[in-house]
């Protein structure tokens, strides 16, 4: 989350006044993240979350986001709920943008993921696949290989003055991914951004989960390999076994792994790895003047995509078979 556009108070009055929520007491942007503009929306009734989507989110796949979300919420999964209006719409504008407002959740993501955290996000994604299989609307995924390259050419030749050497370690990732993706690996709606300031908790155990705008039609061994990414390494940069061991661990106890899964999983590691560096970098250099957002660092995911070059089989992510 982040934000990009700001909202006059005039126009965020007569907005909310659209919704039977009560009058606007007190707003607040919300810095984290890197994608849309987001605000902790405090009104008469309570707390929201009102979302503007910017130029990532395409229009068009809005209903998707909004569906999906009410259809998790119905068996089970606990995540935001979008507010209808009083014309019983769930999408409106405000600011030149598409908006939409949705219920507040309790509970804090963690800065430093324990072993009992990946347990419970991989209990959490697992049963987040299987609620999703009846989920009757698809969405590609934008970002999947074939949109990796062109993603890169938005760095303008500019990778190096990140790192030296940035650009061609980039090159030799891409050629090689391309090769040797899986294909027809068991899919279905997947979260694709489950990060840890997406999670959260309350006294250790997950309490929701939120976020859902890059969740997309994909396998759902890839969905796993972008959480191995985001929970399981350490500051330092070296990956943690315990943790990888208790995230898979916990994701088969709901939903066993294929034997095309587990072969795949550290070629999709890898390709997890660069999506994120390669997104990141487009948002290191292009940060717009003034906004209030913190671009995260994209030779983190350098560094890890450096050590799933050398990860030969899932054992080495802490899958026991």
């Amino acid at each position: 989350m982040a934000v990009y556009t700001e909202v006059a108070d005039e126009e965020l009055a007569a907005f909310v006044a659209r919704y039977d929520i009560g009058a606007v007491l007190a707003v607040k942007g919300i810095a984290e993240g890197v994608e849309n503009s987001n605000f902790l929306l405090h009104t008469e009734r309570g707390f929201y979350i009102l979302t503007l989507y910017e130029k990532r989110v395409r229009e068009e796949d809005l209903p998707f986001f909004i569906g999906l979300m009410r259809h998790l919420a119905q068996r089970g999964i606990n995540c935001p709920q979008p507010v209808l209006n009083r014309e019983g719409e769930a999408l409106g504008r405000l600011a030149g943008r598409p908006a939409a407002i949705v219920t507040f959740l309790d509970g804090m993501w963690v800065k430093r993921p324990t072993a009992g955290h990946c347990a419970g996000v991989g209990e959490a994604l697992a049963r987040l696949h299987l609620a999703g299989a009846d989920f009757p609307m698809r969405r590609e995924n934008a970002l999947s290989l074939p949109a990796w390259r062109p993603l890169f050419m938005q760095a303008d030749g500019r990778a190096d003055t990140v790192s030296p050497g940035l650009a061609a370690r980039t090159l030799a990732a891409l050629d090689e991914l391309e090769r040797v993706w899986p294909a027809d690996l068991p899919g279905g709606v997947v979260h694709a951004d489950l990060f840890p300031d997406n999670v959260f908790f309350i006294a250790g155990r997950l309490s929701g989960l939120i976020d859902f705008y890059f969740a997309c039609t994909d396998a759902f061994a890839y969905d796993l390999a972008i959480c191995l990414n985001a929970w399981c390494f350490e500051a330092d940069g070296s990956f943690n076994l315990t943790k990888g061991q208790a995230m898979l661990t916990a994701y088969e106890r709901v939903r066993r792994l294929e034997d095309a899964e587990v072969a795949a999983l550290p070629v999709l590691c890898r390709g997890a790895a660069l999506r994120f560096m390669l997104t990141r970098l487009v948002d290191w250099l292009n940060v717009p003047p003034g906004a209030l957002v913190k671009p995260k660092d994209p030779l983190e995911y350098d560094r890890k995509l450096s050590f799933h070059r050398r990860v030969a089989s899932a054992a080495e992510y802490g899958l026991a078979r």
